[in-house]
Order: structure tokens, then sequence, then C-alpha cells
């Protein structure tokens, strides 16, 4: 994403989280000021966490990982509208995810692309096929909008 990112993270130990997230901010910011030659902030305001209570958020966030690209894809970038199912095209969304190299999507889809950084066993089973329920979902999305232009 280009000012933000998304990370699904189960805490191990206490404080184990807000370690974790400092360690990652604070060295990529180095890193991108020593890069590019720049000193100060690089990121504004805080981390936002919120915490999964159950079953179908915990089932529901990884989509809303992986669809987040969409926001760069014209026809889609509406994604999150739906009640009102705005992808226009469930194959272009498709091909956009599978060439967006900076997300976890085609390692749960069976392409390794960051095998060293997952676990995604936290999972389960739960998610049966998971580049055939992506491509449902979106899918879904592309019909019920077409069904909306047709009244």
């Amino acid at each position: 994403m280009e000012d933000h990112y998304h990370l699904l993270i189960s805490e191990r130990v206490e404080g184990g989280l807000l370690q974790f997230m400092m360690k990652v901010n604070v060295g990529f910011a180095k890193y991108y000021n020593e890069r590019y030659e720049r000193h100060g902030h690089l990121f504004q305001g805080k981390t936002k966490k919120i915490l999964i209570h159950n079953d179908s958020h915990f089932l529901y966030i990884l989509h809303y990982i992986h669809l987040n690209p969409l926001d760069y894809l014209k026809g889609a970038s509406e994604w999150r509208e739906r009640d009102k199912s705005f992808i226009k095209n469930a194959g272009d969304a498709l091909t956009y995810l599978s060439e967006y190299r900076w997300s976890s999507y085609l390692d749960y889809c069976g392409k390794k692309n960051f095998p060293s950084l997952l676990t995604k066993d936290l999972f389960g089973e739960a998610l049966g096929n998971y580049s055939k329920a992506i491509k449902e979902y979106l899918k879904d999305a592309e019909a019920a909008d077409s069904d909306l232009t047709l009244e």
C-alpha cells in the first residue's frame, strides 16, 4: 500500500506485539532514511490495532487484507462497499492481485512469495482452497454489481 500496511499478528508473549511493531517501524525508518539520505520521522500517528473477537471476523480479515491492493485498480477501488458490490471485473481483480507482490495473497494461493515470513497454519483448514474462495468472493461481488446496473 502507498501509505500504510496491514499485518495479522498473534501475540505469543505479553508485550510482544508492541516490541515487534517498534522493531519493524524503527528498523524500516532507519533503512529508508539511510537509503534516501534523509532525516526525521517516516511514519505519522500511532499503530492502529484491532482485536479480533469472533470466528467470522477472523475468517474475513484475511480477505480484507488481501483485497486492499484493489484500492489502486480502476473499476475496483470501492471494493469495500460490499453492499453496493463495486467490483466491475472479477477477472481483472484476480489478475491484479496475482501480480501484486507486496502481499501474502500469493502464498495463500500456493505460490511462494514470502514463505519465510508467514505462518499460514494459524487458520488451520478453515480456509480450504483459498484461491477458489477469493475467486468466488470476487465473482459474487461482480455478479451483484451486474444485478444493480440492470435495475
